[in-house]
This record gives C-alpha cells, structure tokens and sequence, in this order.
C-alpha cells in the first residue's frame, strides 16, 4: 500500500513538471474574416454532400413564400418602415384575439433583420422575428401611455402604430403625444397590443409593468413570427404586397 502511494506521488510529480510551459503570452490581436461567395468558388464537396440531406429539410421549413414585400424596408430610429409595418400588423391581427387596441409598440431590438422588395419566405420573418416574443394586450392609464413614450423617446424612438404621433427631442426627451390628432388623456384608460417580453418592462420600457387586464395567450402559435407570416399570407390571399413607409409617427425637434 506505501509503494502505491509512494509511486501515486511520483506520477503527480512528474505530471505537474510535465504541464509546466517556458512559454508567454506576448500579444494579443484580433481580425474579422469575411465570409462571402468567394468560399463558393471551390466548394468542398464531402462538406456538400454531408450537409445536402439538412439542407434539404430546411429549405423545406424556410422557403415556402408566405407573401410579397412592396418596398425595402429597414428598422431605424426614429422611425422606419419596418418598425412601422410591425405594429400596424399587431394592430390589424388583433380581430383574431376579440381585442381592439387603441395603438401598438414593437421595439427596435426585437426586430433582428432588414425585409427585402419580392418574395417573403417563412425564413425571410423568421430572421426578423427570431425569439419566443408572443403578442399580447395590457390596459394602461393615460398617465402611464404618457410615461410609457417618454421611455420611448429617451430611447430615441421605436415601433409605434399608425395614429401615434410623438414629438421627441434630440436628447431623448418628449416633447408632446397625441393618439389619431388627440392628446392623451391623463385619466383615460389605453388598451396596447405589444410582444410579451416588453408587457414584462423590458427594453427599459417600464410602464407596461403598470398594466392591467393582461391578455397574454401562451401557445407557440401566437409567436410575433406566426402573427407576421400570418399577416402576409392573408394579404398574399388578396394579391396584396405589404407595404410602409416613414410617415411621421415619430419626429425629433
């Protein structure tokens, strides 16, 4: 038992000798590697091979065109086509939960890629609508909507629905509000459609953790993607293509 020891030891020994380096770390760099169609010019043919069974299964999920884009549209504050078109899809999707909101917000973070002009694949809104974020309606007071776009505007703008018009300054400050050429009424009560993740006060929107009637369905299939695609199929259905602009929801002073 003592030369088992005895040895145990030596071989700790020689182990700790044996990962002791000479070696130092003498600078430290970093690069970014582009990674475009020059790599498709000698494409690595067992690599194609092993990933063509997967891609195939993907493209099954992804590609299938769920409408048409009339326009490039980009997310951008103050406000842009995109932050606009998200909630007006929130806004009009809202018959299907016997909701009628008086405005919506999306925010800026939720929204994780551009939309092209043409097609719309599944794929093309899930790249903008990638998370677990699931529509939902909360009721705030006049004084807390008030609160709520002064969050919105210390955070230089967001996705705002058609009929809000909020005058911010450059510093991040509001300036007024109004809802369809009305002031917001202080003692009025406000019924919102938004994302789950904001109803929670996040994205330093804090004035949603006010809220109150929470109507917040918990099925995957109330995804902000699912709504989206679903939003674009109905106007595909109709030979429409979505379109938005920049139309002033939004303006800073």
């Amino acid at each position: 038992m003592r030369n088992n020891i005895f040895y145990g030891a030596v071989a700790l020994a020689l182990l700790f000798a044996g990962c002791t380096s000479h070696y130092q770390l003498t600078d430290v760099s970093q690069t970014r590697i582009l990674v475009d169609n020059r790599y498709d010019a000698t494409p690595d043919v067992a690599a194609a091979a092993f990933l063509a069974p997967f891609k195939q299964k993907v493209d099954s999920v992804m590609g299938p065109v769920v409408g048409r884009a009339a326009c490039d549209m980009v997310a951008d504050r103050p406000e842009s086509a995109l932050s606009n078109l998200l909630p007006d899809i929130f806004m009009y999707m809202a018959k299907y939960y016997q909701e009628k909101p008086d405005f919506a917000v999306y925010n800026m973070g939720g929204i994780r890629a551009a939309l092209s002009k043409g097609d719309v694949t599944y794929g093309d809104v899930l790249d903008i609508a990638p998370f677990e974020n699931k529509i939902c309606f909360v009721t705030l007071s006049g004084e807390q909507v008030t609160h709520l776009f002064e969050q919105i505007a210390f955070r230089g703008g967001g996705g705002v629905s058609k009929g809000v018009q909020l005058v911010i300054t450059k510093d991040g400050h509001l300036v007024s509000a109004r809802l369809n050429g009305q002031p917001i009424d202080p003692k009025a009560s406000y019924r919102i459609t938004t994302i789950d993740y904001l109803v929670q006060g996040n994205d330093g929107l804090t004035a949603f953790k006010e809220g109150t009637n929470l109507n917040s369905p918990s099925d995957s299939k109330n995804n902000a993607r699912y709504v989206i695609s679903d939003y674009f199929r109905e106007m595909m259905e109709a030979g429409k293509a979505v379109d938005a602009k920049v139309e002033g929801r939004i303006i800073v002073k």
